[in-house]
């Protein structure tokens, strides 16, 4: 078994400019694929999940036996503490943004809304995913990158 080389083009360096929360959160709604982050055996557990953005929240879809589900069932209110990440950075020329919200998940349990996110929420892995967590923010931080303007005198 081989294994590419992947090299990577030195790029100029790159200002990172902090959004505001409707712009981070708009630009998460943007992009359908993220990483929540949640603890399992007191370490960090990060899952690649794609997601939906309803009315500000960050709705994902699982399955039972998942930790997260497991955790967020047995958690009541205010629910399980996350952090959720998404981006969009071009992989040459490093250019794009990052958002991450922190805040509770908790299970979705209304039938009606429950029917309506697997509507809205096509799964990308071959499971059965019957369950849906909703992510209500509670902290939202995002950068933007772009280029940096060169020194002057140059």
């Amino acid at each position: 078994m081989t294994r590419e080389t992947v090299s990577s083009t030195p790029v100029a360096p790159r200002r990172s400019t902090e959004l505001g929360g409707d712009e981070a959160l708009a630009l998460l709604g943007s992009v359908s694929l993220g990483r929540v982050v949640f603890t399992r055996h007191a370490l960090p557990t990060i899952r690649p999940v794609n997601h939906v953005l309803d009315r500000g929240h960050i709705v994902i879809r699982t399955h039972e036996g998942a930790a997260l589900t497991s955790r967020t069932q047995r958690a009541g209110d205010p629910g399980v503490v996350v952090a959720y990440e998404a981006d969009a950075i071009d992989p040459d020329t490093h250019l794009g943004w990052s958002v991450v919200v922190t805040g509770y998940a908790r299970p979705v349990t209304d039938p009606a809304e429950l029917t309506r996110y697997q509507a809205l929420l096509r799964p990308w892995v071959d499971r059965r995913m019957d369950y849906a967590i909703r992510i209500v923010p509670d902290l939202i931080t995002g950068i933007r990158l772009t280029q940096a303007r060169p020194p002057a005198g140059t």
